[in-house]
């Protein structure tokens, strides 16, 4: 029993567990703003702008080939805040939105156990590009390029579960919505309610999901469409502030709905040149770097006048302990023969007599 009591207490005070970097809760799907305002693809180049209408449109496509895929609005949600968050990880210069779009959407639907074929989730994206483009609409050949494409596309769903640390559950503010409204009395007021949930799945494409807990969002839904149909709810005290949101918060929200609705609609093929061009850019400093990093290996290192240390210097040869015996071996040797030279020559000199060479003068 003791055994089980250290057990249990171990388990209740060690609930969150850190695989590497990463920290596997629940409430670490919002992002601090300093991650938002200096993304991936702002640090590569690419403007807050162009950013902005990328995401829309992979949400826009997401949602579109949900649609069509007839999967529910749950997966259809999943898929796009799961696309948000990535790209506050990686960049739009260095990873292919549309690709990643099929990843996300490929992962969500397994995950709100709604799965659907790979073949299925590519052709439906090539069925929106193709209309899109105002194309003829024609089947996509199982060939070598296809299998590459599924491969990529196999490849972006296990980088987003790796960069969101297989944290993948998102909490959906659909429900919220409801259960707020039955708590404010609303709840058989159908209109609010669907125009609610409209302004909802409008505000999947923005990145509110990573900056607000889901409740405050489903507050600010309530609070715009109350306003847009002139419907009066409780102010003395907030009703707002029952459910833990405030004012500026939800009117922060409601403005970036708003935008949405204002903004021109994105030209994918303007978006995707823009992005090959800042692409070519990465990869051509990447070859430099890689050519520099490799001269710099191969270049000689410096002697020890150059300011090189000794360590760093290549030994020579006349430097090795067996080649320093060696030569110490024959000096010695040398030496040896020399002074048994000198001492036979010493003693024929003492046994033999002297020559004198007398020199004539001229």
């Amino acid at each position: 029993m003791d055994k089980e009591k250290e057990v249990s207490s171990e388990v209740t005070t060690n609930k969150v567990k850190t695989y590497g970097k990463t920290v596997l809760t629940l409430e670490n799907c919002l992002l601090p703003k300093e991650r938002i305002l200096s993304s991936p693809s702002q640090v590569d180049g690419l403007d807050h702008e162009t950013e902005t209408d990328l995401r829309i449109l992979g949400c826009e496509l997401i949602q579109t080939a949900g649609i069509l895929l007839k999967l529910p609005q749950v997966a259809m949600a999943t898929g796009q805040i799961m696309f948000q968050r990535f790209f506050y990880s990686k960049s739009f210069v260095r990873h292919s939105m549309e690709i990643t779009a099929m990843g996300c959407m490929y992962l969500a639907s397994k995950i709100e156990e709604s799965p659907r074929r790979l073949r299925d989730v590519i052709n439906v994206f090539h069925h929106i590009k193709e209309v899109k483009a105002q194309k003829i609409i024609q089947a996509i050949i199982l060939d070598q390029s296809y299998l590459s494409l599924k491969s990529q596309v196999i490849k972006a769903e296990r980088q987003v579960l790796k960069e969101l640390g297989f944290c993948v559950h998102v909490k959906h503010p659909h429900k919220i919505i409801v259960m707020y409204l039955q708590v404010l009395g609303l709840l058989n007021h159908q209109t609010l309610m669907q125009n609610a949930w409209n302004y909802m799945n409008d505000s999947l494409r923005t990145d509110v999901f990573v900056r607000y807990h889901p409740e405050t969002i489903a507050c600010a839904c309530i609070y715009l469409t109350s306003r847009n149909l002139s419907i009066c709810l409780p102010k003395k005290p907030a009703w707002y502030t029952i459910f833990g949101a405030s004012e500026d918060e939800l009117k922060d929200i409601c403005c970036r709905i708003q935008g949405l609705y204002v903004r021109a609609k994105p030209d994918q093929e303007q978006l995707a040149r823009q992005v090959e061009l800042l692409r070519r850019r990465y990869d051509e400093l990447r070859l430099k770097a890689l050519n520099s990093s490799a001269k710099a290996r191969s270049a000689p290192e410096p002697d020890k006048g150059s300011g090189g240390s000794e360590k760093s210097r290549p030994r020579k040869r006349s430097e090795s302990p067996r080649h320093r015996d060696r030569s110490r071996y024959h000096k010695r040797a040398r030496s040896d023969r020399r002074r048994r030279a000198s001492k036979k020559s010493g003693h024929n000199a003492r046994d033999s007599p002297r020559r004198t060479i007398s020199l004539k003068r001229r």
